[in-house]
């Protein structure tokens, strides 16, 4: 390090400061002048607005984590109805499934893959059964593909081949094969329609939105084409309605898209695409809930029951239903446990609404279900205990006995039924009945029929005659 200079220079430069930048005016002014924006262009001058604003969202995020500590966010509020955010999410889910809805193959596809595997595939000389190998199934993916398009390559991956069941010369069918394609299709394409109708995007359907998918299938389904158009809306709210009893099981008023996809409810309301005329029976259509016909049957059924004409159900109106054989104890626990009070005519007045009657309805129609067997635990459960006891059993069925000896029927013992059901059950606890006990001795259904009705009584009493009844006929 130099201690000194030998000219007058250095010495000079030693001893002469430069000043700091903060001291500079032309600094001062020119930070000021960018700070501010005005000497930036329009796409810089953005870029920093958006530069500031992400910054502001990144502290107030971490300000609002330190608050909460290691609490993780697990709510976050949907944009507002008109908003930018909210425009941008529906145009973006528009363009998403609009392009999944692109990757999908239509009727002329499906039609042209089908002619494809008839025409590459082998037939079985023991059953004759079209038949085709991993080769066939390589070869058959690029002919649909040149025929078709790429889109259809996705079907022909090996893990599909493996999906299905192979002969001992690794051969499967190519009808499963199609069916496996055809459903993959129609499911796809239900889950887009129903995203369409999602508003929130959440992933669920409110009933109206339901109502809005049923009603844009109706011209696509065969059985339905000859329904009256004003009964419509009549229609849709009953054939909603079960998708919302057996996928909405804690009363949100919402069901999960992915859980009605997979529900039989679909599947029951997709077999309406076949020809009523000819491959369905009157007896099938009845009992499909989603038909003309068994739609029909529970409207007219609620208008005959409604004597007065108040649109709701009294407890002397529902004691109607099924010509009556329904337990006295039976009507008044429902109206406790699934009917709400009304409005008017007292606090202590409670009428029977048409959707708490579709509820009963399909309760009663599927009592071997875990849903509708949920629904008739709760009035089977007089104390609220979670359980029955031999006390509930002799309560309940004494009124059963009731209308059995009305009837004209034998005498019988009720500690001999009560016996009975609790052999049938056989329960964890041998004192205590549980809604798990009856959904596990798979004759739940049986309990319940013979507990509230005396009908369901009657057929358990004469089940082998019934059954006899029912083989005769194929045995001729």
């Amino acid at each position: 390090m130099y201690s000194g200079s030998s000219d007058g220079e250095g010495h000079e430069a030693v001893h002469r400061k430069i000043p700091p930048a903060s001291s500079m005016p032309w600094v001062r002014n020119l930070r000021r002048f960018i700070g501010n924006g005005q000497g930036l262009g329009s796409e810089a001058l953005m870029e920093l607005e958006t530069k500031k604003i992400l910054l502001d969202i990144f502290k107030e995020k971490q300000q609002k984590s330190a608050e909460a500590g290691t609490i993780p966010s697990f709510y976050k509020k949907k944009p507002e109805e008109g908003s930018i955010s909210n425009r941008v999410q529906r145009l973006a889910k528009y363009r998403f499934l609009k392009k999944q809805s692109d990757l999908l193959l239509n009727a002329d596809d499906l039609d042209a893959m089908w002619t494809c595997l008839r025409e590459n595939c082998v037939v079985d000389d023991a059953t004759g059964a079209e038949k085709m190998n991993y080769e066939d199934f390589c070869h058959i993916a690029s002919v649909c593909t040149e025929q078709i398009g790429p889109k259809c390559r996705r079907f022909f991956s090996p893990s599909n081949f493996m999906k299905f069941e192979k002969d001992e010369q690794g051969r499967i069918a190519i009808l499963p094969f199609y069916l496996y394609v055809m459903r993959t299709v129609s499911l796809t394409q239900a889950r887009i329609d129903m995203s369409e109708l999602d508003a929130d995007s959440d992933g669920f359907l409110l009933p109206l939105e339901m109502e809005g998918y049923i009603q844009g299938l109706i011209p696509n389904l065969a059985q339905l084409r000859d329904m009256p158009s004003g009964f419509y809306q009549i229609y849709c709210h009953i054939a909603a309605h079960k998708f919302f009893f057996f996928c909405d099981p804690h009363r949100r008023g919402k069901a999960c898209i992915k859980k009605v996809l997979l529900s039989n409810c679909l599947q029951e309301l997709m077999e309406l695409h076949q020809e009523s005329e000819e491959e369905v029976t009157d007896t099938e259509q009845a009992e499909n809930w989603f038909s003309l016909t068994s739609a029909q049957r529970i409207f007219d059924m609620f208008i005959a029951l409604d004597k007065d004409g108040s649109q709701t159900l009294s407890k002397q109106e529902l004691r109607e239903y099924a010509d009556g054989t329904l337990t006295e104890i039976f009507i008044e626990r429902v109206f406790d446990e699934h009917v709400r009070r009304g409005k008017s005519g007292g606090g202590n007045t409670r009428e029977m609404d048409f959707e708490s009657f579709l509820d009963f309805v399909l309760a009663l129609e599927n009592k071997d279900t875990p849903e509708g067997l949920t629904y008739l635990f709760r009035c089977l459960d007089l104390q609220g205990r979670g359980y029955l006891t031999t006390v509930d059993i002799h309560t309940l069925f004494r009124d059963v006995h009731q209308k059995w000896i009305e009837g004209g029927n034998y005498e019988l013992c009720i500690e001999d039924v009560r016996d009975e059901i609790w052999d049938m059950v056989k329960s964890a606890d041998p004192l205590k009945i549980t809604l798990a006990d009856l959904l596990s001795c798979k004759q739940g259904g049986t309990v319940a029929s013979m507990l509230i009705d005396v009908r369901g009584f009657w057929a358990h009493d004469n089940r082998e005659t019934l059954l006899q009844e029912e083989e005769e006929p194929e045995e001729e």
